[in-house]
């Protein structure tokens, strides 16, 4: 029996690198789906390949409205929600402060923070009253960044928002710690996604390695996460024997907070 044997899982930015990952592993170890991504032939298309019949909405995490119909849907669904994965998120191109377009940067608070936050006050209270019902606990995991934990020069409205991801997180793991409820963070440095990979396509041939050599600078292990590392954590995280962890921030960064 998987893990998540039964559960209902929801996934946002489930059609994107780490939500794609992530929701594999979840149906593998059992559980029940609902898929949330911006693009529905993408998040359509992604389903199709999975066993079972995953609950799928597609939105953007920057509108209320469909973090509460997610929730809505979970319940209507399969009667519970039980883990969250609150994955779905941007990034602005790298850009010195001043440089940084006031318009993109409200998008990137707004999807990046605003989209935990609305997550978070929908997730929450239904995973409360499930607590109180059936005495069974509710697993949260908000991705954030090693840019949430440290300073990014030219990205500083992403590290923005994850450090606002990561105080959402501290902070609701506070308050519902006694209501049965784990929140935790995911923090990774660049993994080879497709976002990343595609910036490194970019780059003509003579030019490839030092683009990696700048994304990987700092990194002690001088390398890209690879996706299933970070999705390792993430499962950790989320898993309901991992009792009594939570408020934390897990840095998967190839060693960049150890120095």
């Amino acid at each position: 029996m998987g893990r998540f044997e039964g559960l209902t899982v929801l996934v946002t930015g489930a059609a994107g690198g780490f939500g794609s990952a992530c929701a594999r592993r979840f149906a593998a170890e059992g559980a029940r789906l609902v898929l949330s991504d911006i693009d529905m032939g993408r998040l359509a298309a992604f389903a199709a390949e999975l066993t079972g019949e995953p609950a799928l909405l597609a939105g953007d995490v920057s509108d209320e409205a469909l973090s509460a119909d997610l929730v809505a849907l979970a319940l209507g669904r399969f009667g519970r929600l039980d883990v969250a994965v609150n994955n779905a998120g941007i990034v602005h191109d790298m850009a010195k402060l001043p440089q940084t377009p006031s318009d993109v940067a409200r998008r990137v608070i707004d999807t990046d923070l605003m989209g935990v936050f609305y997550a978070l006050k929908h997730q929450l209270p239904a995973m409360e009253r499930q607590f109180r019902e059936s005495g069974k606990s509710g697993q949260i995991v908000n991705i954030a960044s090693v840019a949430g934990i440290a300073g990014a020069p030219k990205l500083a409205v992403y590290a923005a928002a994850k450090h606002g991801v990561v105080g959402l997180t501290r902070s609701a793991a506070a308050e519902y710690a006694t209501k049965g409820i784990r929140v935790n963070a995911v923090c990774p440095s660049y993994a080879r996604t497709a976002m990343v990979t595609a910036t490194l396509a970019q780059a003509s041939q003579e030019n490839h390695a030092q683009a990696l050599a700048d994304l990987t600078r700092g990194v002690p292990m001088r390398r890209l996460a690879e996706v299933d590392e970070i999705v390792e954590v993430i499962l950790f995280a989320a898993d309901p024997k991992n009792s009594f962890m939570t408020g934390q921030t897990l840095a998967a960064d190839g060693g960049i907070t150890a120095v």
